[in-house]
């Protein structure tokens, strides 16, 4: 039986006038909904009611009227001796009639009774008639425990035959009543039981039976009942139905009453009406607590309408309802899978700091969103601080961390976690070692990526489309496309269908290795096989045909690709910014620019960098420079590459205080100076006769183990053996054969 916790609430009913859809909902519920409110309570004593039957058992014989006497006397004055000792001398006349009739003599003392009845079940079973009699003596003592279990035992008989054995059962409880305890409480009892044990149309007949005595179930039976319906799919249209007819009969419902019809609703996927539900409770008097607004809330999740749910949970909050673990794990579950993972931490901060200790499933979604945002430090915090709070994470977290670590390239620390998952006896799944395969191919480690892929199948595991497409793009990259062709052989021999990112990784493959031509009749066999292929794939060929210096090309399959309605991402302005830089056409490069300003595209640094470096090449520094300036202006961060081209710029228009300027701008960004950026300023002083600062530099680029031109190191061991200094000329002697002379057989090898 699910539990329910309430809160409480201030009064207000402004919520209906901010309520816009409320006049939307369909007919049908409203009918359900308005019948529910318009219910008056109704009383037994207005509807005609027969009474109780008189209970009146079968007349016992003198004798046995003797027998009764003898027993219940030696009941009563013998009561601190073991029972079965004082009754020894009755066992071999004792009749199942007896049994009543000594109760009737007994039935003031409760304590007699049970002792009693234990006895006479060890000689014989008692009757329904005796059953229920104790029962209604156990109710009418308080003992609904015992009455509990009596009933369910019969129920649980599996010598009886229910369907006839019910209306038997139902005749007897209702003839014994009268006489034997008058206490409704007995009836509850019995429509628990039937619940709990499934027999949902035996306790609706049971209700039922009872209204023609003016008897009305309890509120908290009748929830009972609507949990079991709605414990189930099928059932779940049958407790709103139910929760809309029985007020009709007497009942009241209460807030968990409610809140069993909000989550029947969600799970029926009316989430709008459970809204509108929500909304009606307390203009019926019935204060939504934290369950009502959390169980609307996770239903608006589940539908995935983030606003909605966002500003209900605002409501919740205004109205002093402070969140569950419940609400707070399906916001936290929803703002992720939206990409909200920052949101999506603050709300797991806020949580911590109410007192909710988030659970296994809050700590993963947040570890697995910042590991798809490629934030694997905060990452790793998280799976560290779950570990530290005692729960223990499960393949699912493992794998969402080295999913993490395999995107950034950290594939030892990746490794390590895999290991030590399998220590722990965790079974990595086709995501676990597909995460792992894909990250070893984008490192270039080809054998262990294989490696995994064979232990994969060894431990019983079946490589999806996903594991291959992995392989496929990782041997493209390696130039390996003949093994990645018997690989796309072998996967439609396992009857795997290729999806758009194999083709891709194919299509991609081949371009890099010049094969352009067997990459367009790929692009064209897709659409065969009747895959579309996407912006990624057009701009893959796009961007071939610019290093090729084909524009033309690549204009007509622009053209193709919006035709097919697919819109260019920042990657493709980009592909063709590099074409047009590459190609020398830069009034195309500066129109292009334009229209994605005017189309509010938003450019990024490398957009820019293409259009900088074309400048920078025609040694107009005075563009360039009004480019760095727009970038600025339009809050486009210049990154490392940026500062690189125009550092190399203005050295090689001999500008060298703007270089300089932009040097130290470049390190107080935390960027890094590139080996050709310091070839460039070294040189530009040296032009200038500024040797002490060129030699300041050479020497800065040697501690970070960056190699200088040949002509640079030439000039400085000629400038150490001037200076007599032959300790220093014979290590950059040493320098400059390991890092050229050793290249030089490297690259002829």
């Amino acid at each position: 039986m699910k539990r329910f916790a309430t809160f409480s609430m201030r009064q207000s009913f402004q919520i209906l006038s901010h309520c816009s859809y409320v006049d939307s909902c369909p007919n049908s519920f409203l009918f359900i909904v308005g019948s529910h409110l318009s219910q008056r309570d109704c009383s037994s004593s207005t509807k005609d009611t027969r009474p109780f039957p008189d209970y009146s058992p079968k007349k016992p014989t003198i004798e046995d009227s003797e027998l009764v006497y003898q027993i219940s006397n030696a009941i009563k004055l013998r009561h601190r001796e073991p029972l079965g000792r004082v009754l020894k001398p009755f066992e071999s006349k004792f009749r199942s009639d007896h049994l009543i009739w000594v109760l009737m003599n007994i039935r003031n003392d409760y304590k007699l009774v049970l002792g009693f009845f234990d006895w006479a079940c060890l000689q014989r079973a008692p009757n329904l008639e005796a059953r229920c009699v104790i029962v209604q003596l156990a109710v009418a003592s308080k003992d609904l425990k015992m009455a509990h279990d009596l009933i369910r035992d019969f129920w649980e008989n599996p010598n009886l035959d229910i369907a006839p054995s019910f209306s038997h059962f139902l005749r007897q409880i209702i003839y014994t009543y009268k006489d034997w305890g008058s206490d409704p409480h007995v009836f509850d009892v019995c429509f628990q039981v039937l619940v709990e044990a499934g027999l949902i149309i035996e306790a609706r007949k049971l209700f039922d039976k009872l209204l023609n005595y003016g008897v009305v179930i309890s509120v908290d039976s009748c929830n009972l009942y609507l949990t079991r319906l709605s414990g189930n799919f099928n059932g779940l249209g049958m407790a709103v139905k139910t929760f809309s007819e029985f007020p009709k009969m007497g009942i009241t419902w209460n807030v968990a009453s409610y809140n069993i019809i909000l989550d029947s609703l969600c799970q029926l996927g009316k989430v709008k009406e459970a809204h509108y539900l929500l909304l009606r409770m307390e203009f019926r008097g019935h204060m939504p607590d934290v369950v009502s607004y959390s169980t609307v809330i996770n239903g608006y999740c589940h539908s995935a309408e983030l606003q909605k749910v966002m500003k209900l949970f605002k409501e919740m909050k205004m109205r002093g309802l402070k969140p569950n673990s419940y609400t707070y794990s399906s916001l936290i579950l929803l703002l992720s899978k939206h990409g909200k993972i920052l949101e999506a931490e603050k709300l797991f901060k806020e949580m911590i700091n109410e007192g909710i200790n988030p659970d296994n499933v809050v700590y993963t979604t947040l570890i697995d969103g910042f590991s798809r945002l490629g934030n694997i430090q905060v990452a790793y915090k998280l799976f560290t601080e779950m570990e530290a709070h005692g729960i223990i994470p499960d393949f699912i977290a493992y794998t969402a961390l080295i999913y993490g670590f395999c995107r950034s390239g950290k594939m030892t620390e990746a490794d390590k976690l895999f290991n030590e998952m399998l220590s722990k006896e965790l079974k990595p799944d086709e995501v676990t070692y597909t995460a792992l395969i894909d990250g070893y191919c984008k490192s270039d480690e080809m054998k262990k990526a294989f490696a995994l892929h064979n232990q994969m199948i060894q431990t019983g595991l079946t490589p999806n489309i996903v594991t291959y497409t992995a392989l496929v793009d990782g041997l493209c990259k390696h130039g390996e496309l003949d093994t990645a062709n018997d690989l796309l052989h072998e996967m439609c021999g396992k009857g795997l269908q290729l999806n758009v990112c194999t083709y891709n990784s194919f299509i991609n493959g081949l371009c890099k290795a010049g094969n352009i031509i067997q990459a367009v009749k790929l692009l064209e066999e897709m659409d065969m096989v009747g895959l579309c292929p996407d912006t990624i794939t057009y701009t893959t060929l796009m961007d071939a045909y610019c290093k090729m210096g084909e524009m033309n090309r690549t204009h007509e399959l622009l053209r193709t690709m919006l035709d097919r309605g697919l819109q260019p991402t920042i990657i493709t302005f980009n592909v063709l910014m590099k074409g047009f830089c590459l190609s020398g056409m830069l009034e195309d490069s500066e129109n292009l620019l334009k229209w994605m300003l005017e189309k509010g595209i938003r450019p990024n640094s490398t957009t820019y960098n293409f259009l900088v470096k074309q400048y920078c090449f025609r040694n107009d520094m005075r563009a360039a420079t009004e480019i760095f300036k727009v970038m600025d202006a339009q809050g486009i961060m210049p990154d490392g590459n940026t500062y690189n081209i125009m550092i190399k710029g203005h050295c090689k228009a001999r500008n060298m205080k703007e270089a300089w300027f932009l040097r130290n701008e470049m390190i107080e960004k935390g960027f890094n100076i590139s080996a050709s950026s310091y070839n460039a300023l070294i040189k530009g002083f040296i032009k200038r006769k500024k040797l002490l600062e060129a030699r300041e530099l050479f020497e800065e680029m040697r501690s970070k183990g960056l190699v200088a031109d040949r002509e640079i190191y030439s000039l400085f061991v000629d400038v150490s053996y001037e200076e007599g200094n032959m300790e220093s000329t014979l290590e950059l002697c040493d320098e400059a054969i390991e890092n050229w002379l050793l290249d030089n057989v490297k690259n002829e090898n």
